[in-house]
């Protein structure tokens, strides 16, 4: 095969054309830019690898080129190598994502959201049962009126024509028929909590 040992060809493979922070262009949004064209996909496949959540290794990516640009004037004086720092840092936010996930507690996504669809569904016919019984304490003028606009999407000229009433009156029912639902339900909610 080849005399040379296999570790001194991996030192010695260089890590890209620059490769130093020194050699990076003055602007610090450029240089950035110029640090993710050339490194971005190694940073990317090396946090894939040891992340499984997509969405957060592409944010421990994103933070990892934003500490680059918050630190690229010490950086570029210590005239470092550039990509090895990089995967330290992606390293280091990948231990302190792990730690964070470990301390919270474990969430069960799809579980959650089948109860709280089930708990909605719950809700939504409590909701309509205590509406229908609250509708019929009313007087038949003002659940008429009340059902009308609420239910039907019908307006208060419209429902005064279809009624043959003047639209004033129309009006008044709905006014004096919201007062008297709001006042069944908080009737109602009150005796509920005794």
């Amino acid at each position: 095969m080849n005399d040379r040992p296999l570790l001194s060809v991996i030192v010695s493979v260089p890590d890209a054309p620059s490769s130093t922070f020194g050699e990076l262009p003055s602007d610090a949004d450029a240089a950035v830019g110029e640090l993710y064209s050339r490194h971005g996909r190694a940073v990317q496949d090396y946090v894939e690898r040891l992340w499984p959540d997509p969405a957060s290794a592409e944010d421990i990516v994103q933070e990892t080129f934003i500490r680059a640009w918050h630190h690229l004037p010490r950086l570029r004086a210590e005239d470092r190598p550039i990509r090895p720092w990089l995967l330290r840092v992606a390293r280091n936010l990948l231990i302190d994502a792990g730690r964070a996930a470990r301390s919270r507690p474990v969430t069960v996504h799809g579980l959650l959201a089948e109860q709280g669809c089930a708990d909605a569904g719950l809700d939504r016919v409590l909701d309509r049962q205590l509406v229908t019984g609250a509708l019929r304490q009313l007087s038949p003028a003002h659940r008429t009126v009340l059902v009308e606009t609420f239910y039907c999407d019908s307006t208060v000229a419209t429902i005064a024509h279809r009624l043959g009433i003047p639209d004033g009156t129309a009006r008044s029912r709905l006014h004096y028929g919201l007062q008297a639902l709001r006042r069944q339900l908080r009737d109602e909610g009150a005796a509920a909590h005794r």
